[in-house]
């Protein structure tokens, strides 16, 4: 037997719904007790949506897709860097 704690995994969906109220006027503590989620996990969440750029056409840019935005250039850098 494992002592292993696996955590609940939440959708995408799931996170952006609860951003969405969150900035329709829902606090973290009160979502927390709604969804049985602790607050720490959820301002993980919106530190992770909230834009933190935006692209020439004003398209928001948030964390986890500059990320993966970052990664997918390394990867292409080296790629580029094999046929070279």
């Amino acid at each position: 037997m494992s002592n292993s704690k696996k955590g609940n995994r939440y959708s995408e969906d799931f996170k952006n719904q609860l951003y969405e109220l969150n900035l329709n006027g829902k606090s973290v503590p009160t979502l927390a007790s709604e969804y049985g989620i602790p607050t720490g996990t959820i301002y993980k969440w919106f530190s992770e949506l909230k834009p933190i750029a935006h692209t020439e056409d004003g398209t928001p840019v948030n964390k986890k897709e500059m990320d993966a935005m970052r990664k997918r250039i390394r990867e292409l850098e080296m790629e580029n860097e094999m046929f070279n």
